[in-house]
């Protein structure tokens, strides 16, 4: 209960965490329900050792910069807190205000200059819900039992001193476990077993620390030492779920632009999108707060933004004639925004803030400080009188003085209207609640859906990707392919470059003639020649194997102008007869190496120019000779055939 709610704050009066030299003292502010018990100046230690002895519910304060440099102390200072004393941040959690804002919001105003008015205050707003718990601890903890005495060097009764502290350590350890079965909590178990007993019995229970019924203990021979397990960073849990009430302008269209404010006029959402229907809108003011008024800009309240007030059970609020554009500027003026129609959206949030800031403001004035200021607003906004509202909080309202009850009271009747009162309050709360449910599934779902859309989307592009990938390493394989034949081809190149360089020196010097080896004399071999070597005209070509020779390769190095061929002498016995009239035909130079004396290393060679030479010049000769009797077979020929024609013709005339 709130009333029996015992909370401590503190604010610091001077020195800082930070420093070594002055370490801080602060002011302690105790209470109970929503009275002030006292007021103390207090070290850390001090603290640390109230909080020990009296285990408030709450410690409260305006920041964590004031007990903790960094996240490492921070995880020490709440290791060190009661299980059940909760640390809270009055000013808020991921997003801070300033504690003068969060006062405002109770109608409780102080000194900020002051520590002990500070601390007032973040106690007094800590009690009626605000602010937000600091989590850093899972929902998981650990229990060590171990010695709490060192086993010193020994002496006569070192082994009964041993076995004394082991058995102590074993038999806490035996407690501990039968506390955890009572209280019906899981846990696991490890056991480092020593002589006499346990040195160390460790206890992972899979609760809260303050659900563990054991406490931190430290014995003559035994301690008990309670942890949580520690989250990777700092949580901020509400005390209070209940959001803030917004007024909320909305301007519908192609582009929807919504404007939202809180109950003092400040801006705090301001959005347009060419995309926002109206399940967008309603997500959008969700992650805000309560819609408790919506406006728009036009005198007839468009239908897109009826449904969305319908949605939120809001009060509607359009102005008695449409909203011309000079008075939209003039209102807007202070406000940044990106486009007109967020000015619009702006503007009609305004204007029903304008509407409602005179009442606002006397509502303020007539409340009495410590509750919720914008929970009074909205009720008294949605018709309920400020004396019936300050009753439902269990705020008794302020009665002037000069007012004396004339009329006497039907003690009966108004004991039944407030039971009916506190029933329909009650029932309008659980409508309330179920409406907040199935708004929160809503919104639950469409966070699944946008998030299983995000899924796809990026498996969409690790699709892409990967095809991308696979086609850029095609590309990449055939590009490699291409550079090892290129690396194959020049590599050949410079062999027949090297070779052509021999050549030419072996020409140079004129007394040998460079040779090209031709492995067979056949296709196959010729385009290997071609390739290593290449073929000109005036070569001179030594070829070791002659079997399966063909006319055509003849034909072709008669086409490629070769002055000679060169036989090898492993292939003259084994000579075709009709090799050498196909050369002396096709008019190539066919050689042996008996006669040419020609010197083979690999695939190059030499010949000395005069044996070539006079080779050369026999064959001439040969050819000439052979070709003179061929001329005089062909004069015999025809004139046998005349002398044969002539007797046939005496014949026929004799």
């Amino acid at each position: 209960m709130r009333d029996r709610l015992k909370v401590f704050a503190i604010d610091i009066i001077k020195g800082s965490v930070r420093s070594k030299s002055r370490r801080p003292m602060y002011a302690l502010v105790r209470m109970v329900g929503q009275e002030i018990e006292s007021e103390s100046e207090v070290s850390m230690f001090r603290l640390f050792r109230l909080l020990a002895s009296e285990q408030p519910d709450i410690l409260a304060l305006d920041s964590l910069q004031e007990i903790a440099a960094d996240q490492r102390e921070l995880f020490f200072f709440l290791q060190h807190l009661p299980p059940q004393t909760r640390l809270v941040q009055v000013t808020g959690g991921e997003r801070k205000e300033t504690l003068g804002k969060v006062a405002a919001r109770y109608n409780i105003s102080f000194d900020r200059f002051d520590p002990f008015a500070e601390a007032r205050t973040a106690a007094q707003v800590a009690s009626l819900g605000a602010g937000a718990e600091v989590i850093a601890f899972e929902n998981e903890s650990e229990v060590v039992v171990s010695r709490h005495r060192s086993l010193g060097k020994g002496g006569w009764s070192q082994n009964r001193y041993v076995r004394k502290i082991h058995g102590a350590v074993q038999q806490k350890g035996r407690e501990i476990e039968q506390a955890l079965i009572a209280a019906g909590l899981r846990y696991e178990k490890k056991e480092t077993r020593a002589f006499g007993g346990c040195s160390r019995v460790a206890f992972r229970v899979f609760a809260v620390r303050d659900q563990i019924p054991v406490s931190t203990y430290r014995g003559a021979d035994v301690q008990v030492r309670i942890s949580g397990k520690r989250l990777d960073r700092i949580r901020f849990r509400p005390l209070t779920r209940r959001p803030r009430y917004l007024i909320v302008g909305i301007d519908p269209g192609t582009t929807t632009a919504v404007a939202a404010l809180d109950l003092d006029g400040n801006l705090l959402h301001l959005a347009s999108s060419r995309q926002m229907n109206m399940s967008g809108v309603i997500e959008s003011l969700y992650k805000v707060g309560k819609p408790l008024i919506i406006a728009s800009d036009v005198q007839e309240m468009p239908y897109s933004v009826e449904k969305i007030r319908r949605a939120f059970a809001a009060i509607a609020y359009s102005p008695k004639q449409d909203t011309s554009v000079d008075t939209k500027m003039e209102l807007t003026a202070q406000f940044p925004y990106a486009n007109d129609h967020e000015r619009d959206a702006l503007s009609a949030a305004l204007e029903a803030y304008r509407q409602y800031r005179n009442k606002f403001q006397n509502l303020a004035k007539r409340v009495p400080p410590g509750h919720d200021l914008d929970e009074v607003r909205a009720r008294v906004i949605r018709g309920q009188a400020l004396e019936q509202v300050l009753g439902d909080l269990d705020v008794k309202p302020a009665v002037p003085e000069t007012v004396e009850p004339s009329v006497a009271i039907d003690t009966k009747r108004d004991e039944r209207v407030r039971v009916l009162d506190g029933m329909v309050k009650r029932l309008r709360s659980f409508v309330a609640e179920l409406q907040e449910e199935a708004k929160a599934r809503d919104y639950e779902i469409h966070r699944l859906q946008s998030r299983l859309r995000r899924v796809h989307t990026a498996r969409d592009v690790k699709l892409a990707k990967d095809a991308d990938i696979a086609q850029r390493d095609a590309i990449i394989q055939s590009l490699k392919n291409r550079l090892r034949k290129a690396e194959r081809y020049n590599k050949n190149l410079i062999k027949r470059l090297t070779r052509k360089k021999q050549s030419e020196e072996i020409a140079m010097e004129g007394e040998a003639v460079p040779l090209k080896v031709l492995d067979a004399l056949t296709r196959d071999g010729m385009h290997r020649l071609i390739e290593d070597a290449g073929l000109e005209e005036g070569d001179v070509i030594y070829v070791h194997r002659t079997d399966g020779w063909g006319r055509s390769v003849v034909k072709d190095l008669a086409d490629a102008g070769v002055l000679a061929v060169i036989t090898g002498t492993a292939t003259q016995a084994g000579s075709d007869q009709q090799m050498l009239p196909a050369f002396r035909e096709l008019g190539v130079v066919l050689i042996s190496d008996a006669d040419a004396r020609a010197q083979v290393k690999g695939k190059t060679g030499q010949v000395q120019k005069a044996v070539l030479d006079a080779a050369l010049a026999r064959w001439q000769e040969e050819q000439e000779r052979l070709e003179r009797e061929k001329k005089s077979a062909m004069v015999e020929h025809i004139f046998k055939e005349y002398k044969s024609e002539r007797g046939k013709e005496v014949r026929k005339g004799g």
